[in-house]
């Protein structure tokens, strides 16, 4: 599930980010809160996003910049330290939750889902009872009997079976989703198996 939160964090402006004019006045003073702020974010940003920490979820996006406090200098360091509230939003994945992605990329041992700044893996075994067949050329998974398609761009809803996150190496987390569950599948699936059950109920 993804959630908006507000964190506090201490962020290191490099000597070569901060700004060399020097404040003469107020409104100078206004430019220069309204550029560290702009310099903050985009810091935060470029450390955080796609980072994974174990209490907090993994981080989908830095969107806003609260509050700075002043800035501390350390001896021997040209960076300056500010205390900082920012909003992010997070994506917290739980075991056997029902979850949504798009698929990234097909297998002939199954499809990547993108989660966001994480995949998960669908193995053939967990899309559904039926045998599957890979389609290398057009890049399709197809399922014998039925004839259900999943290939790139198709949204999917899974449930999530496997579940290891690294914090110090993101990429080599590892999610591993199921739809063999009644309400989960690609969209096309469940958009299909609604029609079918509105006509059986006579709608």
């Amino acid at each position: 599930m993804y959630y908006k939160m507000t964190l506090e964090d201490k962020v290191r402006v490099p000597p070569s980010r901060l700004w060399d004019k020097e404040i003469t006045n107020e409104q100078d003073n206004v430019d220069y809160l309204d550029h560290i702020k702009v310099v903050v974010l985009d810091v935060l940003q470029e450390q955080l996003e796609g980072s994974i920490d174990k209490a907090i979820g993994i981080f989908i996006a830095v969107t806003k910049i609260c509050d700075i406090g002043e800035g501390d200098i350390i001896p021997g360091d040209g960076g300056v330290y500010y205390s900082v509230t920012f909003e992010a939003i997070v994506l917290r994945v739980a075991h056997q939750e029902v979850i949504e992605g798009v698929v990234v990329e097909t297998t002939s041992f199954g499809a990547f889902v993108s989660l966001g700044p994480i995949d998960a893996m669908l193995h053939v075994s967990q899309i559904s009872d039926d045998y599957i067949n890979y389609d290398e050329k057009n890049g399709m998974l197809i399922c014998q009997d039925t004839k259900r398609q999943i290939k790139a761009g198709d949204g999917l809803r899974g449930r999530v079976v496997a579940l290891s996150l690294s914090e110090r190496e993101p990429r080599e987390s590892k999610i591993g989703l199921t739809m063999r569950q009644s309400g989960l599948g690609t969209t096309t699936w469940l958009d299909e198996e609604f029609e079918a059950e509105k006509a059986g109920n006579g709608a």
